[in-house]
């Protein structure tokens, strides 16, 4: 099997390196074309006023200038377009991809990319709370089990599997559950500061990710519930945004 894995974290991030150890237990044949640099919240955005540029880093080790869709569409259509990978894999990140995180990551962006050329995909994620240091060990572990179970199933065309593992040492995870995408509340995360002309301007902050400490217990089954109660949590993510019920509401209302 052919794998292509990429990330949004960057080329030289340790995720990256958890995730190529992870997928050379499956394949021998493997790829990787990541960002030159961090492109976190990048989400599914294309660069599209700047030339890209590929930096070859190592044999099938590969930089780019651009996003993490970037990163795809290059090997999809250039480095890999003689042969190209039955498998993308993309992450591991540093912090949780769950809920509305979905909308914002470059992580999930590469898999939603992948899948639109009808490659099978996988985005996978560590939940690393403040203060804490990142549990990479059951990011590779985890990963490595599940990952061996998935290759054998057959997913739908439009649907990519979003992992995230738990801040949690590998003895003391709960299990692995299969969840639905959960919900949270958006914060404000705009910091204002000063330039030292006392001019503001202001920095996109961290963003919401209070998973175990939130006062509000999170919707059962969902991806939050599993990580906030030490699972492992799989989510299958559509690539069809259409909300059906509604439809069928729209559909009466403007019939004729």
């Amino acid at each position: 099997m052919r794998i292509l894995i990429s990330n949004d974290d960057g080329i030289n991030a340790h995720g990256l390196k958890v995730l190529e150890k992870i997928a050379r237990t499956l394949s021998d044949d493997v790829w990787i074309v990541a960002p030159e640099l961090d492109q976190s919240g990048a989400s599914h955005s294309l660069t599209l006023r700047n030339p890209i540029r590929i930096r070859e880093v190592s044999e099938r080790k590969y930089a780019v200038t651009g996003t993490p869709t970037d990163c795809i569409s290059a090997a999809a259509y250039h480095l890999m377009k003689d042969n190209p990978p039955q498998l993308v894999l993309s992450g591991v990140n540093q912090g949780g991809n769950i809920a509305e995180d979905v909308t914002y990551s470059g992580t999930i962006a590469a898999a939603i990319e992948a899948t639109l050329l009808g490659i099978s995909a996988v985005s996978m994620s560590l939940v690393s709370m403040k203060d804490h240091s990142p549990k990479w060990a059951t990011a590779e572990h985890y990963g490595i089990e599940i990952l061996k179970k998935l290759v054998k199933q057959t997913i739908s065309s439009n649907v990519f599997v979003n992992i995230n593992f738990p801040d949690a040492i590998v003895s003391s995870v709960k299990g692995i559950k299969v969840t639905t995408q959960g919900h949270r509340q958006i914060e404000d995360n705009l910091i204002e500061c000063m330039d030292p002309r006392g001019k503001p301007y202001y920095w996109i902050g961290p963003g919401n990710h209070r998973y175990c400490d939130s006062p509000v217990p999170p919707p059962p089954g969902t991806d939050l519930e599993a990580i906030t109660q030490g699972y492992v949590s799989i989510t299958p993510l559509s690539l069809n945004l259409t909300h059906t019920p509604t439809l069928s509401t729209l559909e009466g209302v403007f019939a004729g």
